[in-house]
């Protein structure tokens, strides 16, 4: 009989658990998706939206319809991990970032630009070919990377583009980075806070190792051509000064600038167009 009740309970304890998981991802979903919520703020910042075929992926891209330049430059914004787990423990439905920091950056920016949108983030998690790896263990794996990769040649080739500017904001900074070896329209790199050893990164948080993922750590310097401005706040604990100055041992010509009270969301905001007028005119990029 004992045993029975102790069966009991735990077949209570199971389902109270379960359902308050699931009251907790409901709240912290609200009534709004993150991936409706992202589109409304790039719509208020006045981006058009459109769906471009990568490798086997769409991806959502964001323009900000600047007239191109005589020079034939884009500045392609690449945007964080967004939220791949709920509370550590539950894979979430829509990794979609609920703080969309590359777009204000890019709402900044004077130049030609666009956010390039990650296979199944902002709203397209559902689609053919969509698995909860591409979000979690393989969110920086040639599948993602190569379906970036198309969808931006295409881009290029359609609004002809010669020359590239590529931002990454936190994992996006990874992404810039990889990407970068792919195309020699790389002008420059810029990142933000950016997750430049995804397996140190891991490791420092204690979280689960993105073992299906390529780390930008294990390439070889991008070309002495390709100017690398790598900004990191002092403040910032997700990707700490020292683990990006760790993982930029490979690229002898990567400046760092460390940006005394800033964390790793604040304040980038207000230093962007600085930041994006020493880019452009080749000038040294130090904290004011």
């Amino acid at each position: 009989m004992s045993s029975l009740r102790l069966t009991a309970r735990r077949a209570t304890l199971a389902v109270t658990v379960f359902i308050r998981g699931w009251i907790l991802i409901t709240l912290l979903q609200g009534c709004s998706t993150p991936s409706s919520r992202f589109d409304l703020a790039a719509s208020e910042w006045g981006f058009q939206r459109e769906r471009v075929m990568g490798a086997g992926y769409s991806h959502a891209v964001f323009s900000n319809h600047r007239p191109a330049g005589s020079h034939g430059i884009l500045h392609v914004y690449l945007g964080g991990d967004g939220t791949p787990w709920i509370a550590g423990r539950w894979i979430a439905a829509d990794p979609t970032p609920r703080t969309p920091l590359a777009l204000d950056l890019m709402a900044k920016d004077g130049a030609p630009a666009i956010f390039l949108g990650r296979p199944c983030y902002q709203g397209m998690a559902e689609d053919s070919g969509c698995e909860v790896s591409l979000w979690t263990s393989a969110r920086y794996s040639s599948q993602v990377v190569d379906s970036m990769a198309a969808a931006l040649r295409y881009l290029l080739q359609r609004d002809s583009y010669s020359r590239l500017v590529l931002i990454g904001y936190s994992g996006g900074g990874a992404l810039a980075m990889l990407l970068a070896h792919r195309f020699t329209e790389t002008v420059a790199v810029i990142t933000v806070a950016g997750n430049l050893d995804p397996d140190a990164w891991a490791t420092l948080h204690g979280y689960r190792p993105l073992d299906d993922s390529l780390n930008p750590r294990d390439l070889p310097p991008l070309p002495d051509s390709v100017a690398q401005y790598h900004l990191v706040g002092e403040l910032d604990r997700n990707t700490p000064a020292w683990l990006l100055e760790a993982a930029l041992e490979k690229q002898p010509q990567a400046h760092i600038v460390v940006w005394k009270g800033f964390d790793h969301a604040c304040c980038w905001e207000g230093i962007w167009q600085d930041v994006l007028s020493c880019v452009g005119e080749g000038r040294e990029l130090v904290e004011e």
